[in-house]
Order: C-alpha cells, then sequence, then structure tokens
C-alpha cells in the first residue's frame, strides 16, 4: 500500500508546486497529510505562504508541513557515528577525533546518509499520524543518491557482517588451540559480539527504508515540455531501473507555456502520464494552488491506493 509518495525532477520542473497541490488536494478529499520538504533550499514554506521549521506545522484542516534540517540531520549523524565508534571500541576514547568529524561532516555520502536519517524519522516517528507523507525532494543528483544509499550500503553490511563472523570463528579456532591466549577471552560468539550486532541493526533500518522506497512509495517525475526536464527524467527513470525503484507515473507540467509543438518521448511513453497546465497569471495564495488541476493524478493515487 503506498503511504508515500516522493516528486522527482529536474531543478525549476515545479516539484514543490505540484507536490503541495497534490497535498493539498488529498487533504481536502479528507485524507490526513503530511508533506515534507527534504531541498536544502527550501521553498515549500513560500508556496504556503508560512514559515515551517522542522516539526509538522498545520497548513489547514488535515494538513501539516515541515521542511526538514539538514544540518541538524548531518550534527545528529555525526554525534551517532561518534558515539558508534567510543562505544564500540574502547581504545577511541583517549583519541581526539573532533578532526576525523569535521572532515567528514564535508565528505562524500555524509549529506544523503543524514537525508536518510531524516526520512526514517518522518516514517517511524511522524507518519503514523497521517495517511500519506508527500516528500517534495531536492535536485536530481542528490535525491537519486540517497534512494541509492540503502542498496549500495547494504552490500557493504553485509560483506563487513561476513568479514566480522570469519574472525569470530578464527578467534574460536585460536581458544580451542591456545585456551591460555588473550584471543579466547575475547567475544568469540555472534550473538554476544557488538560489532556483528551493530552492523545487523544498521542493515535491519537499511532496509526498512528501502522498502519504503521500493515497495511503500509513489514515486512520480515531473518534466516541463522542452528537452532538458525530459533528459533528466529518462536519466532518472534508467537509474530507478537498476535500483528497482518503480516508476508510477510521469507529470508534464507547465503545458501550454510555449507555443512550439511537443510530444513526449517515447521512452517515456509507457508510463502512465498526467498533464498540468500552464498558469500564466502564477501562483500568489494557497487559494491558487488549490485551482491546479491536479484531479486525475490524485483519482488515480487513490484508485490505486484503494486497490493496494
Amino acid at each position: 500500500m503506498y503511504n508515500n509518495a516522493f516528486f522527482l525532477g529536474k531543478g525549476g520542473v515545479g516539484k514543490t508546486t505540484l507536490s503541495s497541490a497534490f497535498a493539498l488536494e488529498l487533504a481536502r478529499r479528507g485524507k490526513r497529510v503530511l508533506v515534507a520538504s527534504l531541498d536544502p533550499a527550501h521553498n515549500l514554506g513560500d508556496v504556503y505562504d508560512t514559515k515551517l521549521a522542522g516539526k509538522p506545522k498545520k497548513i489547514e484542516a488535515n494538513l501539516d508541513a515541515l521542511e526538514i534540517d539538514l544540518g541538524f540531520w548531518i550534527k545528529q549523524y555525526l554525534d551517532n557515528s561518534r558515539e558508534e565508534l567510543k562505544t564500540h571500541y574502547a581504545y577511541a576514547s583517549t583519541l581526539n577525533l573532533d578532526p576525523f568529524f569535521d572532515i567528514m561532516r564535508y565528505s562524500p555520502g555524509t549529506e544523503e546518509y543524514a537525508v536518510l536519517w531524516a526520512i526514517e524519522h518522518i516514517h517511524c516517528d511522524l507518519a503514523p499520524d497521517y495517511d500519506l507523507v508527500v516528500f517534495d525532494t531536492p535536485p536530481t543528483a542528490l535525491t537519486l543518491r540517497f534512494l541509492a544509499m540503502p542498496t549500495i550500503t547494504n552490500m557493504w553490511i553485509q560483506e563487513l557482517s561476513n568479514l566480522r563472523a570469519h574472525i569470530l570463528e578464527r578467534r574460536q579456532t585460536i581458544g580451542r588451540l591456545n585456551p591460555g591466549s588473550p584471543v579466547a577471552e575475547s567475544c568469540v560468539d555472534k550473538d554476544d559480539d557488538k560489532v556483528y550486532g551493530r552492523l545487523g541493526s544498521i542493515g535491519r533500518r537499511l532496509m526498512l527504508l528501502k522498502t519504503l522506497f521500493t515497495q511503500k512509495s509513489f514515486i512520480s517525475v515531473i518534466v516541463n515540455p522542452d528537452v532538458l526536464s525530459v533528459s533528466e527524467a529518462l536519466r532518472i527513470k534508467e537509474e530507478m531501473g537498476r535500483l528497482g525503484l518503480p516508476l508510477s507515473a510521469v507529470l508534464v507540467n507547465k503545458l501550454g507555456m510555449g507555443t512550439n509543438s511537443w510530444n513526449l518521448d517515447s521512452d517515456l511513453f509507457g508510463q502512465l502520464s498526467f498533464d498540468v497546465a500552464f498558469k500564466k497569471e502564477g501562483l500568489r495564495s494557497i487559494k491558487d494552488l488549490g485551482s491546479i488541476d491536479i484531479q486525475n493524478l490524485v483519482n488515480h493515487f487513490l484508485k490505486s491506493w484503494k486497490e493496494s
């Protein structure tokens, strides 16, 4: 059953506009909806004409919104990593790890893991109070990286778990051959080994997120009637295919913005698609947001939701 909706696409195609309009329409049809912006450069509060933060704020009946504080989640991720290192490796408590973690703050992967743990928090701690969570995503590169993280990291976790199991088996062998050795007094059982247990715990957290992305999410990509956004949508579709992520729909936004003839790329023909007309007068209020023709998409989503 879909209880999450992600809106992907090139910067500027209208992810924030359509995700917020989608959430608004569902709320007005009686669904309890939380819409969350994952984009470091937030615009969700601008669309709803209110200041948002990391906790849900009421927009109107049945609709709450938040903007994650990426800096907060990066700090959480690094602080948790620091504590785990000190807990599982006693010698680390004697070292000054601050320079190492200062570098990690800007290292590849840190931002992606921070977004993942923010999604986990929303899913586990906030989502039970709602029927649906709608995610307004960052630009394509960051979005694809955090969507890929559960799959890629679980491959590492599996290999590290196998390596740790092999180390514990060797310890058992040494203990039998030389009961008086220091190794014989160390942990040799997987059930008691903190490192092996922690690897398993991380693996389970990542599997929860992988299941959320692959089985419990309606993922749509937004394009405009232009070559650049469609080219990026094709790359998104290809990468999602590699990750085993379902592409639920293609949304053609700002249709009619130009006068040139335009057709959806043939490689996207096989996808369910919905058209959203360009509003020349722009969006000035939440009333204008409610006038966006998102009805067909919402009808399809609710039908799929009911069937699942």
